[in-house]
């Protein structure tokens, strides 16, 4: 430690992990005790930079790996290169790393290697499968076995942690994500010309967003067919669906959702831009795993396009239904909410189990503690005055 400061090192690479670690950079440099680092994989260049900005993050390395078509060895070897150079010159006394993403596996290792304590940010989430969503579960799976510090967002996930007997300290603490929204759901103005062209008036706004890749092919066909039934059977919704870069995604929402009147499909939204689109909606649909604790922090029922999810608190409090796959089952419970008000209430009005927008200082008061500069966080408990 340098000049008596805990030198602590945050490392991301996509849009939702800059999302989601960008408050928690902002806490730590708030804090006098903390040297606070940025470095950046920029894994996902064009969906990176913007969050950067809006949060007002500035990296202090970029080792700037993306490439036309990498796949996850080129993702995980470039940053094993990288991280290695960077780590020795930075000396950090922690390596934060974040979620489930390739750049958190790789970065994990990458400061293992030089044995640096990592401190994982939103720990312990499992589907127990560990090929759905592929790599996410086997990514933060090995990346429990690697860290030091896991800083679970939930009681249940604190419990899988527990369960797999992982090494180091547990500290349950929210997830930063609802921290973020202080940031990003701010006026009701667009910043994309593609949503401020929309006409919302009269009309019931239902946000969209398919991309896992275990949804290619048949899953994905079949979720776009159940969005596209629901949009022609009541002409009084408006879907809004930012589609994903990928080609296979692109090529999917082209063929089954193209050309109907009310599903707009637009480009890839920045995090204010989304989280405002989500303030906006009467419920979303998605298979995203961050959307399922996003949303509820704005009151909207999420309905989840996916066979399993590892966020199950959502289920047991009510936020989220898990709709699947198949066409019938989506299209009736999505019909369900736009009929029943009760079905409707019964999801908005649950306590969302995932935070209370105060997990950033809590994990920047358990990297105190760890390194025996103030007591443990309280932990976090839904529902409750923290």
């Amino acid at each position: 430690m340098e000049n008596n400061r805990i030198r602590v090192m945050s490392v991301f690479g996509t849009r939702p992990e800059a999302i989601k670690m960008a408050p928690l950079v902002l806490e730590l440099q708030r804090h006098a005790e903390i040297e606070s680092l940025v470095c950046i994989t920029a894994q996902h260049r064009e969906m990176l930079d913007s969050v950067m900005e809006q949060f007002g993050v500035t990296a202090d390395y970029d080792l700037d790996i993306m490439s036309k078509g990498q796949d996850l060895t080129d993702i995980t070897m470039r940053v094993l290169d990288k991280m290695r150079a960077v780590l020795r010159e930075a000396k950090p006394d922690v390596v934060l790393v974040h979620g489930d993403t390739t750049t958190t596996f790789a970065g994990a290792l990458a400061a293992f290697y030089e044995k640096i304590p990592v401190g994982h940010v939103e720990a312990g989430l499992r589907t127990f499968d560990r090929w759905s969503p592929f790599p996410e579960e086997m990514n933060r799976s090995l990346v429990g076995r690697i860290a030091t510090l896991h800083f679970a967002p939930t009681a249940s996930n604190e419990g899988n942690l527990k369960r797999e007997s992982v090494i180091g300290d547990l500290y349950v603490t929210g997830n930063t994500v609802i921290d973020a929204m202080a940031y990003t759901v701010r006026g009701e103005q667009f910043t994309s010309p593609e949503l401020n062209a929309i006409d919302f008036s009269g009309k019931r706004l239902i946000a969209l967003t398919c991309h896992r890749r275990e949804n290619y092919g048949e899953p994905m066909a079949q979720i776009f067919t159940a969005v596209a039934q629901l949009a022609k059977q009541n002409p009084d919704i408006l879907i809004v669906y930012p589609v994903h870069l990928s080609p296979v995604v692109r090529d999917a929402a082209k063929q089954y959702l193209g050309g109907i009147e009310n599903i707009h499909l637009i480009e890839p939204l920045d995090a204010m831009d989304m989280h405002r689109l989500m303030a906006k909606s009467f419920f979303v649909m998605t298979d995203s795993g961050g959307i399922q604790e996003e949303a509820p922090a704005l009151g909207k029922p999420v309905l989840v396009l996916r066979r399993e999810t590892e966020r199950p608190e959502a289920v047991e409090a009510g936020t989220v239904k898990l709709a699947g796959t198949e066409t019938d089952v989506i299209l009736r419970l999505a019909q369900e909410l736009l009929d029943s008000r009760d079905a409707y209430d019964a999801m908005a009005k649950a306590v969302n189990p995932y935070g209370d927008g105060h997990a950033c200082p809590r994990i920047a008061q358990a990297i105190l503690h760890h390194f025996g500069r103030g007591e443990a966080p309280a932990p976090f408990v839904p529902g409750s005055e923290q």
